[in-house]
């Protein structure tokens, strides 16, 4: 990814981007979201050491002072401040509910849940902003769906439990940060942005803690997740997933997301945690599917488009 420090510090968002600025907008999202797939294992060994909001008050705090070491005084810019808190608190919120929601519901239910974010962000992006997304976004949602669906396996067979309500809510948080980001990133210095949205997360995790059991050893794997999650997941991942979004769709975005459960399953896979089953790999194939329809499709449409009168 060609992004300079002054691109990432500054403004600098291209207002109507070119195809090749989208492509390498999608490409740094897929890389992020590889190495956000990753993370899933690295934080599941950490929680076997501390609670949860200990984890993020730590995390993010690690990754606040990283970025506002870079930004300097772009932190403290008005917009920074203002659009910071507010996807900040979006951001907290699809941290919180995901992980409260686990205790009363299973881990495929909440990842399958959580997954229909991609097919709110269309459904947002209309209501809130009257922007219809493209034909191909929309099928490559639907797929995606459909593979989230078969990918994580969830029992849509019982009734709805608080956890799986929580999962919603923290679906819907996803939802909106992708929307806001999308809507504020070109408006903001980058580094500044996330800067702030750190800082919010770990302050409103650090005001969590008094209500829930608190737990944490100093074990290597703890501070080690700390550390890479802080700085790499957090401070480096949503710079350049803001960087990203400034140049490509919110929902190109959300399907390319979709992807992250994907690269954790394969990961996972990897390290012998655990084996995939036919109908996982359908699911997966049809995540991909949805990601292709969305990048390839779009372009094969305006081609067709193009040559329709001709022929």
């Amino acid at each position: 990814m060609s992004t300079s420090t002054s691109d990432m510090l500054g403004g600098g968002a291209t207002a109507h981007p070119s195809r090749s600025q989208r492509l390498r907008a999608d490409g740094a999202l897929a890389l992020i979201t590889s190495f956000w797939g990753i993370t899933f294992v690295v934080v599941k060994d950490a929680l076997g050491h501390g609670d949860p909001f200990s984890f993020l008050a730590l995390r993010f705090l690690v990754g606040a002072v990283v970025l506002s070491a870079l930004a300097g005084r772009q932190v403290l810019t008005a917009r920074n401040l203002r659009s910071g808190t507010m996807l900040g608190t979006f951001l907290f919120l699809g941290f919180s509910l995901q992980t409260v929601g686990l205790t009363t519901t299973t881990p495929s239910r909440s990842a399958f849940i959580t997954g229909l974010c991609v097919l709110l962000v269309p459904l947002l992006s209309l209501v809130l902003y009257r922007k219809a997304p493209k034909f191909t976004s929309l099928l490559g949602v639907g797929l995606a769906a459909v593979g989230l669906y078969f990918f994580t396996q969830p029992d849509v067979g019982v009734g709805l439990s608080s956890g799986d309500v929580l999962s919603l809510g923290c679906a819907v948080a996803y939802a909106c940060h992708i929307l806001m980001t999308e809507r504020h990133a070109p408006k903001q210095g980058v580094m500044g942005l996330v800067a702030v949205q750190l800082w919010t997360v770990a302050l409103l995790s650090a005001l969590c803690l008094p209500f829930v059991e608190r737990r944490v050893a100093w074990h290597p794997s703890f501070v080690g997740a700390v550390l890479v999650c802080g700085v790499f997941a957090s401070a480096l991942a949503i710079s350049v997933q803001t960087w990203g979004q400034a140049r490509t769709t919110a929902v190109r975005a959300a399907l390319i997301y979709s992807l992250e459960s994907v690269f954790a399953a394969l990961y996972s896979v990897l390290l012998g945690y655990e084996t995939l089953g036919p109908r996982e790999w359908l699911g997966g194939a049809l995540i991909l599917s949805g990601v292709l329809m969305s990048e390839v499709g779009a372009a094969a449409w305006v081609w067709w488009r193009a040559r329709a009168p001709a022929l």
